[in-house]
């Protein structure tokens, strides 16, 4: 008789927000060190907060779950709860009591999975599929785990302002927003994802907060601090202990009553912190002793900087590697505009450096900067670096929002992803590319009057720098992205991949996965060695007997041994290196 699966209720404890008590309570808490006095509104009834030390203000109110509540500053603004866990109607809205232990978890045996089988698919849950909801990844679910798909990475869910946005302008991160389902709907999409073998990460944003429905300035301004700048803008004061305990929780309330086996931290380069002790680190700490033993949790930085400080064990497990990602694209598409330039003289060399080393830049000038950029890399895993030959931000960031199938030829890609697929790093596809979508993914957001207006132009200003943008002419044909029609073209024509060059597409990725499957994710590679064969052809080979021989060049090359081992993927046993080709070896 097969034992029923292990069930769990769970609720991550935290000191602020709206806690249910169980005796048919709820503990509001805020800290609103800024404010005279605060009262907390539950279904239109006010309640005077009990003001505390160090800026904390608390009451404990009979309310039910579902009730709905603001809070009230000094007698005017009512607000929600900054670490709300529901916001029904939006984030400038009334927050939710919700009870996290009314889910009952029903996967209580999954203990996630090693890091090195990761096949990381990223995707918007709103622009997966129509509707964009929780449900409709749900459904796919057998398609990716078919394809060779072992994690999902989902892009901010964090509640924003307007009915679609991207997820980086998030302003409350404990909330995920309603556009997409209920937070149960969230919970079961998970634990679906665990029952078919595959991990789920989250990728959440503590670099600034969104520009519309962030209060905090009102009540609690030593969030922020004026002694640093970021793109987007005030910069959050980490230095501040309550400030830093409000991120470590939220990273540990999506792992624990979430059950995310991972997150993918956007553009820390964009933290700044003098502390002894950098956030980060203490975030890295603190979730590796917290899970140590009980299942496998993975974390994932985004970092213009290329500081290796911050990968190896007991830190974070990898970092999204744009160096690979830049040689990838220059070698499928010869631009060499922008931050490509810095790849443009020898994108496989550049390629071939990442795929050993890590990092193509560790310590030297770019030449889009003209700066130095980057640490030394070299002696970590290729595992610490996940690769990519498209994300949300390398499509969406452009002016049109094109895709590698659109801007590159076919027989070009089947070698570049051949090469992406059975290299020892992680490697990360972006929803659609494993059919040859050519669709845009577009930047959209939902902001009105001038907050509206300021982003459309901004929008266009950004590429006036860009040959093909200089125009204004050409500016103005830039998708707006505040226009719906904008987001439903990024939305996945699900039919496409059903078509005859989808499922060749899909074939050729199916291939590629089962050979990792087999070959490449039950072992572990150390740091590799690359040496160029021509100026777009390279070997390289990691520690662990693997070897890759490629020829990114419309021109046979000719060599002069061929490498040690089976042949796993290629040209049967050739001195020759055809053009657009890549073989593998292993020992």
């Amino acid at each position: 008789m097969v034992a029923a699966p292990k069930t769990l209720a769970l609720q991550h404890a935290m000191p602020f927000g709206a806690q249910v008590t169980g005796d048919g309570g709820v503990r509001f808490r805020l800290w609103a060190p800024a404010a005279r006095e605060v009262a907390v509104t539950v279904e239109g009834a006010s309640f005077k907060m009990t003001k505390l030390e160090e800026g904390w203000f608390q009451r404990v109110e009979k309310a039910q779950p579902g009730a709905r509540y603001r809070y009230r500053i000094d007698g005017t603004d009512e607000v929600p709860d900054p670490a709300s866990r529901s916001q029904p109607r939006d984030a400038e809205g009334p927050s939710e009591v919700l009870d996290p232990r009314a889910f009952a978890w029903r996967d209580g045996d999954w203990r996630g999975r090693p890091w090195r089988e990761a096949v990381i698919y990223e995707l918007h849950v709103g622009a997966f599929s129509s509707p964009g909801n929780y449900k409709g990844i749900l459904e796919k679910l057998p398609y990716l785990r078919d394809l060779g798909v072992t994690a999902i990475e989902l892009m901010p869910l964090a509640d924003f302002c307007g009915r679609r946005n991207w997820g980086y302008d998030g302003v409350l991160p404990f909330a995920p927003d309603s556009r997409y389902g209920r937070p149960e709907a969230l919970k079961a999409l998970v634990q679906a994802a665990h029952r078919a073998g595959l991990m789920v990460f989250l990728d959440v944003v503590y670099n600034h907060f969104g520009p519309k429905g962030n209060f905090l300035h009102r009540y609690a301004p030593q969030f922020f601090t004026e002694k640093h700048k970021t793109p987007w803008g005030a910069a959050i004061d980490f230095s501040n202990r309550l400030v830093r305990s409000f991120f470590v929780h939220n990273a540990l309330y999506w792992l624990e009553e979430y059950r995310f086996d991972g997150l993918r931290f956007d553009a820390v380069h964009a933290i700044v912190d003098d502390s002894p002790v950098h956030i980060l680190d203490e975030i890295a700490s603190t979730i590796k002793h917290r899970f140590k033993g009980e299942r496998q949790v993975h974390l994932v930085l985004e970092n213009d900087a290329n500081q290796a400080r911050f990968l190896g064990p007991g830190k974070f497990d990898a970092q999204w590697n744009d160096d690979s990602h830049h040689g990838y694209h220059v070698l499928a598409t010869g631009e060499a505009g922008g931050y490509y330039k810095a790849y443009a003289e020898a994108p496989a060399r550049h390629l071939a450096r990442a795929l050993a080393e890590g990092f193509a830049y560790q310590g030297e000038v770019s030449p889009f900067t003209g700066e130095r950029r980057g640490e030394r890399s070299a002696h970590l895993a290729p595992e610490c670096f996940v690769d990519f030959m498209q994300n949300h931000d390398q499509i969406g960031n452009r002016a049109h929002g094109e895709r590698l199938a659109s801007l590159s030829e076919s027989s070009v890609l089947k070698c570049l992803s051949a090469i992406l697929l059975l290299a020892p790093s992680p490697p990360l596809l972006f929803m659609g590319e494993e059919w040859g979508c050519r669709q845009p993914f577009l930047f959209f957001c939902d902001f009105a009057g001038e907050l509206g207006e300021a982003v459309r132009k901004g929008r266009r200003d950004e590429f006036a720098r860009f040959a093909a943008s200089a125009d204004p002419k050409a500016r103005a044909r830039i998708p707006d992205p505040l226009a719906e029609q904008t987001f439903k073209r990024s939305v996945l024509r699900w039919k496409d991949a059903r078509s005859a060059a989808g499922r060749e597409w899909q074939a050729h990725y199916k291939a590629l996965l089962d050979v990792r499957r087999a070959e490449i994710a039950p072992r572990a590679f150390g740091p590799g060695r690359y040496a160029m064969l021509g100026e777009r052809a390279f070997e390289v080979s990691w520690q662990g007997g693997l070897t890759l021989r490629a020829n990114c060049s419309e021109e046979t090359i000719d060599v002069d041994e061929l490498p040690k081992g089976r042949l796993l993927w290629g040209a049967e046993s050739s001195k020759r290196l055809e053009a657009w080709t890549a073989s593998w070896w292993l020992a």
